[in-house]
């Protein structure tokens, strides 16, 4: 503690329309996992004024443990991030967010693909764009899975094999790019070969784990920063050079005079919370946080986080 499931449901989805991450009325986390024979499907509910999450499994006993680890990675409900607040309040600008979004957790991916696969759909265009694209290739190619609660049906990520064996036009239809495309199919042929492997990266130093990532073309400096925050829960790294980062210490900063390197510096091995919070203040000036999913957003031009 303090934890709040729909913060930390906010950013890992970005938007309500995520097909894949769902969030209920009532303020419930849905999703079916992936790596079972068949999709297991996992709740998490936070009550208000509990110190604790409720988690309701969907399969046979034996796969219990597994999806229990898999759902406690994911909302990441053991991280401690006392340092992060402390280096925080010292920031005039920053302090503010950080005491309002209190309890928000840096979630991740539960596998290396899906991590992998974000990073690169996400790549240099706006958030609406990125997220329209990313739910088109998973309605194409998941399987839907019928949640009682659910209106519609709730989706399994596709897998690197889905991807890999599915056409090219297909894919194109999604929106993306040839060249993302090809990003994609190069990370799922490195996962296949054992080049791409999730325990070395693991125990690998963030700088020798993303040498390993940027091996593979299409992967740059932002890409590869984007894999270790948000599917190995690098809190050490935040992507360099986003123009997506700027803008929202604009926004969150406003008049503030304020050195971006020195706040860096000041936050220390955590100074990856900031890309969470200034995605926090995004999703709040849109109306985001905890909407539940599949209400209409609100459009938006400035480029993916």
């Amino acid at each position: 503690m303090p934890y709040r499931l729909d913060l930390t449901v906010s950013v890992l989805r970005r938007l309500s329309t995520n097909v894949v991450d769902r969030f209920t009325p009532e303020g419930q986390y849905i999703r079916a996992l992936s790596g079972f024979p068949t999709p297991v499907v996992v709740r998490a509910t936070q009550l208000q004024h509990e110190d604790c999450l409720f988690i309701t499994i969907e399969a046979d006993t034996e796969y219990d443990s597994t999806a229990l680890d898999s759902v406690c990675r994911m909302l990441t409900v053991d991280r401690d991030l006392t340092d992060f607040n402390l280096a925080a309040s010292h920031v005039p600008w920053l302090a503010p967010l950080v005491t309002r979004m209190s309890g928000v957790k840096p979630p991740r991916y539960p596998t290396l693909w899906e991590a992998c696969a974000n990073a690169i759909v996400f790549q240099q265009v706006s958030l609406r764009s990125a997220a329209r694209s990313m739910q088109r290739m998973v309605l194409a190619l998941g399987q839907p899975v019928e949640v009682a609660e659910l209106p519609t049906p709730c989706f399994v990520f596709p897998s690197a094999e889905r991807v890999q064996t599915a056409s090219d036009g297909l894919l194109r239809a999604t929106g993306l790019s040839a060249d993302k495309l090809a990003t994609l199919r190069r990370v799922a042929e490195a996962l296949d070969s054992g080049l791409l492997d999730e325990k070395a990266l693991e125990t690998s130093p963030s700088l020798d784990a993303a040498a390993v990532l940027r091996q593979i073309k299409g992967i740059g400096p932002w890409t590869a920063a984007m894999i270790l925050l948000r599917g190995l829960g690098r809190l050490d790294v935040l992507p360099a050079n986003d123009t997506s980062v700027a803008s929202n210490i604009a926004l969150v900063a406003g008049s503030a005079p304020f050195d971006a390197q020195a706040v860096l510096s000041a936050l220390g091995p955590q100074r990856g919370m900031l890309y969470f919070y200034l995605l926090l203040a995004r999703l709040e000036a849109r109306g985001e946080i905890g909407r539940p999913s599949f209400e209409r957003p609100e459009p938006d031009s400035r480029p993916a986080m």
